[in-house]
C-alpha cells in the first residue's frame, strides 16, 4: 500500500476541535488516520498530531473538546494583526524577510508570559514524550524568518515544539528553544504539506487553505510531491464553517466545531478511504 502521511493544518482552537471531530468520525467509519507512517503538524495541527499519537483513545480526545471552556483564556486575531500577516506574506523575496518582519512584531508585542503559555500547552498534551510514529512539527525562527522542523531527534520536548508551532505572532509569545525564539509554523505555510516527502498516500486536514503565495498553497505543495502520490484535502464544509465562525481562538466555539467535524466525517469518508486504504477498500 505504500507509506501514508497525515498532514494537519493550522486553524486555532476551533481548528483543533474540528480536526479531532473529523478524525473521531472517520475512525468510527473504520478509517484510522492515527495509523499514518508520518504525521506533519502545523500550529493547531501540531497539537492534534501530538494528541492522536499519544495512545489515548480517539473517542476520549473528541469528548474532551466538548467540555465546558469556562476559565480558559480567549484570544483574538484583530484586523491590525491580519494586515501585518498580509504585509509579511506579500513582501518580495522567498518569504524570509516577511516572516522576520512578523517575528520582530511578535517580540515587541505584549502577550501572556511565555511560562504561562507553556503550562497551557502541557495541560492539553496526553503524553510528555514524543511518539514512536514520526511526527514533524513546524515552526519559524522569529529573528531570521527561517522555517524549522522539530522531531523526536531534535533534542527538544514535545511541549516546547507544539508551543512554538502554536505561537501565533503578536497574539501568543514566541517560545524559547535552545536560546532561540520560535513562532507559529503557519507563518511559513498553513499546512506545510510539502514535508510529506516519500509518502505515496497523503490525507490533508486543513481548517484553512488560503495563502497569498502560490508556492505555499496546499494544492501546489501536494503537486510537488510527485505525480504518483494520491492525496485528498478535507476542509470545513459550509455547515462546519458556520459552526467554527470567525473567532478561531475562542474556546467557546470549540464544542460546536468538534461536532461539525464529526458530522462532516460521514460525508467525506468514502473519498478519504479511497486514498487511505485504497479504492474499493472496506473498513
Amino acid at each position: 500500500m505504500g507509506r501514508r502521511a497525515l498532514v494537519l493544518g493550522g486553524g486555532g482552537v476551533t481548528g483543533i476541535a474540528w480536526e479531532l471531530g473529523l478524525i473521531a468520525g472517520l475512525h468510527a467509519e473504520g478509517i484510522d488516520l492515527a495509523a499514518a507512517d508520518l504525521v506533519v503538524g502545523t500550529s493547531a495541527g501540531s497539537a492534534v498530531g501530538a494528541q492522536i499519537l499519544s495512545g489515548a483513545p480517539i473517542e476520549e480526545l473528541y469528548e474532551e473538546q466538548l467540555a465546558d471552556p469556562s476559565g480558559e483564556v480567549t484570544a483574538s486575531i484583530g484586523a491590525g494583526v491580519l494586515a501585518r500577516f498580509a504585509l509579511a506574506a506579500l513582501t518580495p523575496g522567498d518569504g524570509r524577510r516577511g516572516r522576520a518582519y512578523l517575528g520582530r512584531a511578535a517580540l515587541k508585542s505584549r502577550t501572556v508570559p511565555e511560562s504561562d503559555r507553556r503550562e497551557v500547552i502541557e495541560s492539553h498534551l496526553r503524553s510528555g514524550g514524543w511518539p514512536q510514529t514520526r511526527l514533524l512539527i513546524t515552526a519559524v525562527d522569529v529573528e531570521t524568518g527561517e522555517p524549522h522542523v522539530f522531531d523526536r531527534d531534535s533534542g527538544v520536548t514535545l511541549a516546547d515544539a507544539v508551543g512554538a508551532s502554536c505561537a501565533v505572532p503578536i497574539v501568543w509569545p514566541p517560545i524559547t528553544i535552545g536560546g532561540r525564539r520560535y513562532m507559529d509554523g503557519g507563518v511559513r505555510s498553513i499546512a506545510n504539506a510539502d514535508l510529506a516527502v516519500g509518502c505515496d498516500r497523503v490525507v490533508v486536514l486543513a481548517p484553512a487553505t488560503f495563502a497569498f503565495r502560490k508556492s505555499m498553497r496546499v494544492s501546489e505543495q501536494l503537486a510537488k510531491l510527485g505525480p504518483g502520490v494520491r492525496s485528498i484535502v478535507v476542509s470545513p464544509d459550509p455547515e462546519a464553517l458556520k459552526a467554527i465562525g470567525r473567532r478561531v481562538l475562542d474556546p467557546a466555539r470549540r464544542a460546536a466545531s468538534a461536532r461539525a467535524g464529526r458530522r462532516q466525517a460521514g460525508a467525506v469518508a468514502d473519498s478519504v478511504r479511497s486514498v487511505w486504504l485504497g479504492a474499493g477498500s472496506i473498513g
